[in-house]
């Protein structure tokens, strides 16, 4: 019988969108991370190509939660672009993006596959961004991996992931939320329904099924030390200095 773990990130950068129903020229955003955008980001690092659904299934197939630590504020932008062949103006969209936000994001199922996407998460094939490509992480978004627990507990007790200037500016709260997929035996309670399950990414017949997301709140742990991050500071300019002095 294979081992369950728990695979923790936290998503954190200037700009983040996770649309769930975008349509057309207005790319709204959900108040915390989709499903399909958490797995786009692991399959991404692990080098899983888009039309290449065998290999996305065991990542979709994952039991996945995510917990507001800061919810940030939500802002508009406005996007203009031109065909890439005719050059003509292509039609006004409006963009929508959460700012300073900060959230616990957990897939749990087989402790091996975990594994594997966590080393693919510290060395990515492809870089991850916040559910578009102009949302980058402002740290790596590896946050720890856990051996023979569950989602609810990796959630319940992860420290609180807020920035320090958001935790000098604000009161700690009694509650954090968490929005997770219900268990096949767990017993019907009120819950949501989004279209955020990833079946395929395929660019030409992109595809998602219906999901059950179960709203929970737990009591707000202790923040991480180091101003909301457990892990060491990062430099984004550190490769090219490794890669000026191997040139010098």
């Amino acid at each position: 019988m294979s081992r369950t773990g728990v695979l923790a990130l936290r998503l954190a950068g200037p700009l983040q969108s996770w649309g769930a129903s975008s349509r057309f020229t207005r790319r709204t955003t959900e108040s915390a991370p989709t499903k399909s955008g958490v797995i786009g980001l692991l399959a991404s690092a692990a080098g899983i190509e888009r039309g290449d659904d065998t290999n996305l299934a065991p990542l979709a197939a994952l039991r996945f939660g995510v917990r507001i630590d800061q919810p940030g504020t939500r802002i508009r932008d406005f996007h203009t672009a031109h065909h890439g062949v005719t050059g003509a103006s292509m039609p006004l969209s409006e963009r929508f993006y959460l700012a300073d936000a900060v959230f616990v994001a957990a897939v749990e199922g087989d402790q091996a596959l975990l594994t594997g996407l966590y080393d693919a998460l510290r060395a990515p094939v492809y870089l991850p961004y916040l559910g578009r490509r102009s949302c980058p992480p402002s740290e790596p978004v590896d946050l720890a991996l856990y051996e023979d627990t569950a989602l609810e507990n990796v959630l319940a007790n992860v420290p609180w992931q807020a920035s320090s200037w958001y935790r000098r500016r604000h009161r700690t709260p009694q509650s954090l939320t968490i929005l997770r997929e219900r268990v096949a035996n767990e017993p019907a309670e009120p819950a949501d329904v989004l279209r955020d399950q990833p079946v395929s990414f395929n660019a030409a017949h992109r595809r998602h099924a219906l999901r059950t997301v179960v709203a929970t709140a737990v009591p707000t742990p202790a923040p991480a030390d180091g101003g909301g991050s457990p892990q060491v500071p990062h430099d984004p300019f550190a490769a090219l200095d490794a890669l000026e002095n191997e040139s010098a």
